[in-house]
């Protein structure tokens, strides 16, 4: 084993092993990729598929033990999901994550501290909570106002402070709601920031629980593997022990996302689109960062798109009629 994908049988995790198939990785080309999930597509991304959940501590120490080289952690149970169970969130999210940097150690110590392994961790932006300023800058505070920003936040500072003492070389990096996703809906509950783009799309009728006004920030499935792939090969001592970041997305309201999918697909499209008000999203959403001035991670080479009507298009090239 040589790199490792956390969370491999879901969207951005088969997006991410497809690209390394493709394109390989600088410094580990031609690596064997492995990936981990409680399970996978039928017609899955190339690499050795592992089925197991990340909640049993045998399995992360066997993996751990596989010493891979490059780690990327995408597994979790989503926003709604752990909102809704306390406990299954944070096992599967936070208590999961100190069992594996544990077994990381554990292999770091056995081989006479030669083994650091390239750990990238895919945080949230939901680790930030309000006020909020108007944009949200690197100096802003993590103070989380759900349990799943909870536990991004405790991995993020488990994953500094393992690092600092050279156990792991790790980074943390937080995603903007990654839109537009293909498939169907899940959990999450900010999966209606999809849904509203991609079942009308598709033909469908879609959901809008919020109203039209709630702003939020925005990244594609295809900027989220080049975040990872940015991550798992730059020079991390740039970061200068400030191990989490914010990720560039682009800010927009729905009403926003609604004109511009007009703009490209036209009235009929944008008919499909119901609103029905669910007052338990509505006060997660509340909760969530709106805008952001990702100046550092642009300064180290993170990149994402301009506008949400190349967020929709991207949707267009690269999943429509795939999901």
């Amino acid at each position: 084993m040589s790199i490792l994908i956390l969370g491999g049988g879901g969207m951005v995790g088969q997006k991410l092993a497809h690209s390394l198939a493709d394109h390989g990785l600088t410094g580990h080309e031609g690596a064997p990729v492995t990936l981990f999930d409680i399970g996978f597509p039928e017609t899955g991304a190339p690499g050795q598929q592992i089925r197991g959940s990340v909640t049993d501590p045998l399995a992360m120490r066997r993996l751990a033990a596989a010493r891979p080289k490059v780690i990327f952690h995408l597994a979790s149970i989503v926003s709604g999901e752990a909102e809704a169970d306390f406990e299954l969130g944070w096992l599967t999210n936070m208590q999961s994550f100190w069992t594996l940097l544990e077994a990381l150690r554990a292999e770091h110590l056995a081989s006479g501290g030669s083994y650091r392994p390239r750990f990238v961790f895919t945080s949230s932006i939901a680790v930030f909570g309000g006020p909020y300023p108007d944009k949200i800058g690197d100096e802003f505070l993590s103070a989380p106002l759900t349990s799943y920003g909870a536990q991004k936040a405790c991995n993020e500072l488990m994953l500094t402070d393992f690092s600092r003492k050279g156990f792991v070389d790790g980074i943390s990096i937080r995603l903007p709601t990654i839109c537009v996703r293909p498939g169907k809906a899940n959990k999450a509950a900010s999966s209606f920031f999809s849904g509203i783009i991609r079942e009308p799309l598709n033909g469908l009728e879609a959901i809008l629980p919020v109203p039209d006004t709630v702003r939020h920030w925005h990244a594609s499935p295809r900027a989220a593997v080049g975040f990872l792939r940015h991550a798992s090969t730059m020079d991390l001592d740039r970061l200068q022990d400030r191990r989490a970041l914010s990720m560039p997305g682009v800010s927009c309201t729905v009403a926003e996302q609604i004109e511009a999918l007009r703009a490209i697909a036209g009235n009929n499209v944008v008919s499909l689109i119901r609103s029905e008000p669910d007052e338990t999203v509505q006060r997660i959403v509340q909760g969530w960062p709106r805008d952001f001035d990702a100046a550092r991670a642009r300064k180290l080479g993170f990149a994402a798109e301009s506008d949400f009507a190349e967020i929709i298009r991207i949707y267009l090239e690269d999943d429509l009629h795939r999901g």
